[in-house]
């Protein structure tokens, strides 16, 4: 095929496909050459052209393009760059070396980290990566697609739009959803696959789910971990390491012709939505899947890793994200780069909101220093956008560099948690010094979060991917993490968990008793705090990870869900579906206002404390128990609730009122949770709660 080109446009950047052909349009400020190569099938090593662009005629600023007349939707390429090679100086230009797309929308093939050839400097040399590889890497890469997005009506769909105050959000991984034998999938593994749990989750009540990282990532990274059972190498199977950020992982699609993956996930999003359930996007811009100094040169690397990258001094990568590299997000490039990349997956993929992974990097300068004005920044930018305004946005408000701003992101955004985590878990694990933590994390956070609009901002959870599952928790006091090949170095040391005797599985009935009822402990006090609730996929079919806290590299069935029932699994899932009913149903479950737990008499807080004596909470180091009041300010139904974590029973003085017990986790199912309609009146004016249980009251009548 003969090539004819023009100068093309520096703008849009990326492959534009048009009906006369495909405008390609790359940045790069220190190349000083720059090539595009044109594949004609995934499995080519050579191109079938390779143009070179004229530094006066197919650069603009710092954008190199050029338009090929004749190319259409699924053209294969990918672009090589020539520069000064200079690690020292953050300079890491290797012409040698195939490099993707950062802004292509699909992407084919894989990467072999084992092979020299994927890497800028030679592997062998004692020089490491101060020297230089000579080898091409175009048969060890993945390829770019350029893709013309099928015709999708979006303007016939109707977006859910749940305010936050009305979300549960369902934390999940695409892969580990339907991968499971159990699942029962005809496309297991896959976006297609995951449309058929909707009705699960639709059956379930969760508004959205939250998809772990589904952007294009480099599965082998890191490539040095074996499994010591199975003698395999791990692949990374959460997905934080991306490559491709505009680009649906390809492993995730049924249909592996190039570009198809773009359809299918538009498809899924279609799917959740006239199902009206959200879909949020776990996006990683913190670091990208090339690792550090030693790591392979994929895409940014080669394009300008000076610019791309925060570095430090001779060239070293900042490391505050534990992963080898640290973004440099606040370029004025690289914020470019992230708004772009957000306003895509929003506009042209539909998808609801976005959670970032270790969102503190994105409000580091260069240096690493926090910005401290909430009004500058990448993470106000992102905030004000116009495009994005409206859209969720929830930060992982930790990296790995010890920055820790819980509450401390700008007002329009919603963060996870990680106290209301620690506080839950510590209160019903027995500690001392847990009653008034506990009752500032029902009451919406105000110590952490009083400066945003509403406690729905907080992201309230007691399990994530990164962690114990809500069975583990209640099952191993230690983590289990032999298998991921560190020796069991790798995961939090730091859980929070209990075994109740034995560590892991057990068939004793008096153990796994107690083990269910404080998972129920747990949930319920997800349920009824004021914020956002976010389960963990599986948690509400009792799902374990073999007490693996840190599943990262764990594709296979320690990730996987295994949807087979049991009768723990049926009486957890019935516990939860009534309970996020119940809150659905009664805004006085979905309070939003903050409010200060010692001074909580204030009617207008909607929410009251009491002790085991009406309005004499006990706030003392050795206090295990709390209860308190939730109301709408109407006339509405009210509730009581009474937690004890001590180890004798308690006996609660009520509110003088006509009190219908509606949960009981200290009995099991079907007692421990009666439908409000179903409910018998309570006789006296004080109720006994179980050691280690909570009991939730309804009235819907007046005072006594």
């Amino acid at each position: 095929m003969k090539i004819e080109s023009t100068t093309g446009h520096p703008i849009p950047l990326g492959a534009t496909v048009t009906p006369e052909g495909i405008n390609f349009a790359v940045y790069s400020q220190n190349a000083t050459h720059a090539y595009l190569d044109l594949f004609d099938a995934p499995d080519d090593i050579e191109a079938s052209h390779q143009i070179a662009l004229d530094p006066r005629n197919n650069r603009t600023g710092d954008i190199w393009h050029i338009f090929i007349k004749g190319l259409k939707s699924g053209q294969l390429y990918g672009w090589r760059m020539n520069g000064p090679y200079l690690p020292l100086a953050g300079h890491r230009f290797n012409v040698n070396k195939l490099l993707l797309d950062p802004y292509a929308h699909a992407m084919v093939g894989g990467f072999d980290m084992f092979s020299d050839a994927l890497y800028g400097f030679d592997r062998q040399s004692s020089m490491k990566d101060r020297s230089f590889s000579f080898l091409d890497s175009a048969a060890v890469t993945a390829k770019s697609v350029a893709v013309e997005p099928a015709p999708m009506a979006w303007d016939t769909e109707q977006r859910p739009r749940y305010a936050l105050s009305e979300s549960v959000i369902y934390e999940c991984h695409v892969k580990g959803m339907t991968m499971h034998p159990s699942s029962m999938s005809t496309e297991p593994g896959t976006f297609i696959g995951l449309i058929q749990r909707i009705p699960h989750l639709k059956e379930l009540g969760i508004t959205a789910i939250e998809l772990l990282p589904v952007a294009q990532f480099n599965e082998l990274e890191p490539p040095t971990l074996i499994d010591p059972v199975t003698g395999k190498i791990h692949r990374n199977y959460w997905g934080y390491a991306t490559v491709g950020f505009f680009s649906p992982h390809q492993g995730y699609a049924s249909d592996h012709a190039p570009g198809k993956v773009v359809e299918e996930f538009r498809q899924m999003v279609r799917a959740f939505h006239e199902a009206q359930i959200e879909v949020i996007l776990d996006v990683v811009f913190n670091h990208s899947g090339e690792g550090g100094e030693h790591g392979p040169t994929l895409a940014f690397r080669g394009f300008d890793n000076a610019v791309y990258y925060m570095l430090e001094k001779h060239g070293k990568y900042a490391n505050y994200t534990g992963c080898g590299n640290t973004m440099n997000c606040n370029h004025p490039v690289m914020k470019h780069f992230i708004i772009h990349c957000l306003r895509y997956w929003l506009v042209e993929m539909h998808v609801d909101g976005f959670r970032f992974d270790l969102a503190t990097i994105l409000g580091r300068t260069n240096k690493g220093e926090w910005i401290n004005d909430p009004n500058l920044g990448l993470l106000s930018d992102i905030a004000d956008d116009p495009v994005l305004r409206g859209c969720k946005l929830i930060a992982e408000a930790w990296d790995a560099g010890g920055l820790y701003k819980v509450g401390g992101f700008p007002r329009a955004w919603a963060e996870w948690n990680g106290k209301f985590r620690d506080d839950v878990r510590r209160f019903w694990h027995g500690y001392d010094d847990t009653a008034l933590p506990l009752a500032r994390r029902i009451a919406g956070s105000k110590d952490a979060f009083g400066d945003k609009q509403n406690t729905a901002q907080s992201i309230n959870f007691i399990t994530a991917h990164d962690g114990f599952t809500l069975r583990d928790l209640c099952s191993y006091e230690s983590k289990h993490n032999e298998r991921n090949g560190e020796n069991n170095r790798d995961g939090s040391n730091d859980n929070i968990s209990m075994n109740f005797g034995v560590e892991g599985e057990t068939d004793d009935p008096v153990i796994c008793r107690k083990r269910l009822q404080r998972a129920k402990n747990l949930i319920a006090s997800l349920f009824l705090s004021r914020g956002t609730p976010m389960i963990l996929g599986g948690d509400e079919i009792w799902r374990t990870q073999q007490g693996n806290n840190n599943g990262f590299c764990q594709d296979n069935e320690i990730s996987w869900i295994d949807w087979s029932q049991t009768p723990a699994s049926e009486e957890i899932l019935r516990f939860c579906r009534k309970l996020i009913a119940l809150r659905h149903r009664y805004k006085a479950l979905r309070q939003t206002a903050f409010a200060d737990p010692l001074r909580c008499h204030v009617r207008m807080d909607n929410i009251r404390f009491h002790g085991i004596q009406i309005e004499k909470p006990d706030w003392a180091s050795c206090s295990h128990s709390i209860a308190f009041e939730l109301l709408d300010g109407t006339n509405g139904p009210r509730f009581y609730v009474a937690m004890n974590a001590w180890k004798e029973p308690l006996s609660f003085e009520l509110p003088r009122r006509v009190w219908f017990g509606i949960v009981d986790t200290a009995k099991t199912a079907p007692q421990d949770f009666v439908e409000p309609d179903e409910a018998v009146a309570l006789r006296g004016n004080k109720i006994t709660v179980l050691p280690d249980s909570l009991q939730v009251l309804m009235s819907t009548g007046c005072a006594l």
